[in-house]
């Protein structure tokens, strides 16, 4: 990587957390070496990592320049996101606001508790000086009453205080907008990972053990620092935001900026106890956006890199940089010994489960769901779960069917983490891009196998995956069998004990909404042939009130009937009478179920399978 320590600074980019409670930034840029002959200057349209277009600058409120003599120099706005001067100049300043009220891992967010953005909604770039050294002078927001705030940022610091606050340097534009900055009150855990320090910040009132918290992690960083053989990277922040139900990620170089329900983290008080499915749930969160620093922070797609920030860069890898990484942050779990193999194949039974309750899985194939994501997966509507499939989760099953064919073909030899370290070697030391076949040509050359006939299925086909006889390779039982509720999603059982189908109408209802609003109507489903719509409120079924919380128990006591049933709903204002046929719920659920009778040769397979590379 580049380094600026000896390179003069050409761009300064001085942010003020100035109104907390307007929820507004300052940002002042000061060009002071040559700018390019026409001053340009624009806002990204969309986030490394989250493909969707976001149109940032709609967040600037006023913008104001002048050149370097002080003199105003009148910018004109030229598209919704770029800004013209009007004559060349040589240095220049520019002063902006933006309000920031985007309360996630990739927006802006300021208010009187705490600030914290990400560079591509605050931080507008100079055309023509992509490549240029940048510095972030961060500072601290006014007020006696915000005396003890600090900063948590991965950026590298040139001269910043005891609180964080300072200077620090970027090797380009792209480096500037990769450090997410969090500046309030929080908790800072530092641990070492094959003595590379490490830090935990958590933002949020919690309770959490974080003593075991960072000794968890360090043993999930080390199971994926020894898969690719080495840890890129001399410090590594993980920014989390605590809030009372949030979820979600978002992968940098050198950080993660994470979102987590206050539930999830660990207790004192469970010290020495099997992790709850919560805390599970944000080890696994952890796990996969470390897994990104290797594969797409580095490891990246050849579209990403000639790309820009502007507008959509498409390309069909997704399946392979989220849905790879999706399948290892929770196979390096049991690697690392945090769960057992009973719990991990409980989480692969619920994956499976997932994906074949999705009714898109029929009409998208997986590489159309990469390519489409800017607008099928990141625009979701009602029609979502019958119309496209995941990329995370059918991805994540594709590089589980991968890796145990290449385990079976190879007799061992080969698997995807040979891949995975042979893209390393390739493209994530090298920089070089990977090409939009590039990871299929690859996983044939390191392994010598013929793959062909597997990644035309896997990827540009809707055949369903035949995960059935590659897990029972490893002494591994799949069985399906119908939901008993709408919360059952499968998991790992010692035996297959019969289920007997229960009556279902097949519609999904909002979360959180005790009166029962339907989300979505899954294709084929008796309520989509009795007429029932998303948005439809109910009110009674069968001539009694139904409700969110009891419509399962009400549908089940009817049964599947030969006569349709009477279903009031309210869609809009108006009372609707719809006539429902409930039938048997399908067999859409998977069990996994561990062979004590398996063959020693099955049993040595899956103990390599999920063996620790540390």
């Amino acid at each position: 990587m580049p380094e600026t320590r000896n390179q003069p600074v050409d761009l300064t980019y001085r942010v003020h957390p100035v109104d907390p409670e307007a929820h507004l930034f300052e940002v002042e840029l000061l060009l002071s070496r040559a700018a390019p002959a026409v001053l340009r200057l624009s806002m990204p349209a969309w986030i490394p990592g989250s493909y969707m277009i976001r149109d940032f600058a709609r967040n600037l409120v006023e913008i104001v320049a002048s050149d370097g003599e002080g003199a105003p120099l009148a910018l004109e706005k030229h598209d919704k996101q770029t800004w013209v001067a009007d004559r060349p100049v040589a240095t220049a300043r520019v002063r902006y606001r933006v309000h920031a009220w985007d309360r996630s891992v990739r927006g802006c967010h300021l208010d009187a508790t705490h600030a914290y953005f990400n560079g591509p909604g605050l931080l507008l770039r100079v055309d023509g000086a992509d490549d240029r050294p940048c510095a972030l002078e961060l500072l601290p927001p006014p007020g006696e009453a915000r005396a003890d705030w600090r900063l948590a940022c991965a950026c590298r610091p040139e001269s910043v205080d005891a609180r964080g606050f300072g200077r620090y340097l970027a090797d380009d534009y792209a480096d500037l907008i990769d450090h997410p900055v969090e500046m309030g009150r929080f908790t800072e855990i530092p641990f070492d990972v094959d003595g590379v320090p490490h830090r935990m910040v958590l933002s949020g009132q919690h309770r959490a053990d974080g003593e075991r918290l960072v000794e968890d992690l360090e043993y999930i960083c080390r199971e994926h620092a020894a898969l690719f053989g080495e840890l890129p990277l001399d410090r590594y922040l993980f920014l989390t935001s605590v809030t009372g139900a949030g979820y979600g990620g978002l992968e940098h170089r050198f950080s993660t900026s994470l979102m987590c329900a206050r539930a999830d983290l660990p207790r004192r008080a469970e010290r020495g106890r099997p992790p709850r499915e919560g805390y599970v749930r944000f080890l696994g969160l952890c796990s996969h956006e470390y897994f990104h620093l290797w594969n797409v922070k580095r490891i990246r797609p050849q579209a990403l890199i000639d790309g820009g920030l502007e507008q959509e860069v498409h390309t069909r890898l997704l399946w392979a940089f989220e849905g790879i990484t999706s399948y290892y942050d929770e196979l390096a779990l049991v690697r690392s010994g945090r769960i057992d193999t009973a719990t991990y194949l409980g989480l692969l039974a619920n994956a499976i489960t997932r994906l074949q309750r999705t009714p898109g899985r029929r009409l998208q194939t997986l590489a159309a769901s990469s390519f489409d994501a800017w607008t099928r997966f990141y625009k979701q509507d009602e029609s979502a779960p019958n119309v496209i499939v995941s990329y995370y989760l059918k991805g994540a099953l594709v590089a589980l069917a991968l890796d145990l064919t290449l385990r079976q073909r190879s007799a061992g030899a080969c698997s995807l983490d040979t891949v995975m370290r042979a893209l390393w070697t390739r493209h994530g030391r090298t920089g070089v891009g990977v090409a939009e076949r590039g990871i299929e040509a690859l996983a044939e050359e390191v392994s010598g196998l013929e793959l062909d006939d597997f990644f035309a299925t896997a990827l540009d086909s809707t055949d369903e995956l035949d995960l059935a006889p590659l897990l029972a390779t490893l002494g591994i039982e799949m069985r399906w069998r119908p939901a008993r509720d709408a919360k059952d999603l499968g998991g790992c059982v010692e035996r297959f004990d019969p289920v007997e189908a229960p009556a279902t109408l097949g519609v999904r209802l909002l979360p959180g909404v005790p009166e029962g609003v339907v989300r979505h109507v899954l294709a084929g489903s008796p309520g989509e042939r009795a007429g029932l719509a998303p948005g439809d409120r109910l009110v009674a079924l069968d001539g009694l009130r139904v409700g969110a919380e009891d419509l399962d128990r009400a549908v089940a006591a009817l049964g599947a009937l030969d006569a349709p049933v009477s279903l009031h709903v309210f869609r809009d204002d108006e009372l609707l009478e719809l006539a429902v046929r409930p039938q048997p719920a399908p067999a859409d659920t998977c069990e996994l179920r561990l062979l004590p009778e398996a063959e020693a040769a099955a049993q040595a397979a899956r103990v390599a399978w999920l063996a620790s590379r540390v």
